[in-house]
């Protein structure tokens, strides 16, 4: 106890006076601008916090958006060449088919100039084997006939002619 007693009561007044002022100048003009930026900075903080949880909501929503949007990308590309492929089959098939109908088509032509052609070839030998048959004909018949004879075969000829 001797302890309290060399206390000296007025300077400890004084100082724990001075000291209150102190606390409370610091309290009224730094600790309440303190609190108030620590304050706005939890506040930023929080929004910063809240900010990047939407972004990361709206990026997942996107990502899912994106991978719907290349599924859908890539159903119609498997169907624009599926229906590329049933064209370039049914394409194929027009092409062989017009093929053949040509091929056909020159096929019949074809017979038909061989026949023409055959024709006007039997029609030719005709007229040499006609021609031929006269020529031996007048041979014969000049070896044979004398000029009597010739004038009657003519005259008969001529009227048997003359009669149709």
């Amino acid at each position: 106890m001797e302890f309290i007693a060399d206390i000296q009561w007025g300077n400890a007044l004084y100082q724990l006076l001075i000291f209150s002022l102190l606390l409370w100048v610091v309290s009224r003009w730094a600790l309440k601008p303190l609190l108030g930026v620590m304050k706005k900075r939890e506040q930023q903080v929080n929004d910063n916090l809240d900010n990047a949880e939407k972004n990361r909501v709206e990026a997942e929503e996107y990502l899912e958006q994106q991978r719907e949007e290349l599924k859908q990308a890539r159903e119609e590309t498997q169907a624009m060449i599926d229906n590329a492929t049933k064209m370039s089959e049914q394409q194929g098939k027009e092409i062989i088919d017009n093929a053949k109908e040509e091929a056909e088509r020159l096929k019949e032509s074809a017979v038909a100039d061989i026949n023409r052609e055959k024709e006007q070839a039997l029609e030719s030998v005709r007229d040499q084997v006609a021609s031929l048959s006269v020529a031996i004909a007048t041979k014969v018949i000049e070896k044979e006939l004398d000029e009597n004879e010739q004038e009657k075969l003519i005259d008969s000829y001529l009227k048997e002619v003359g009669n149709e």
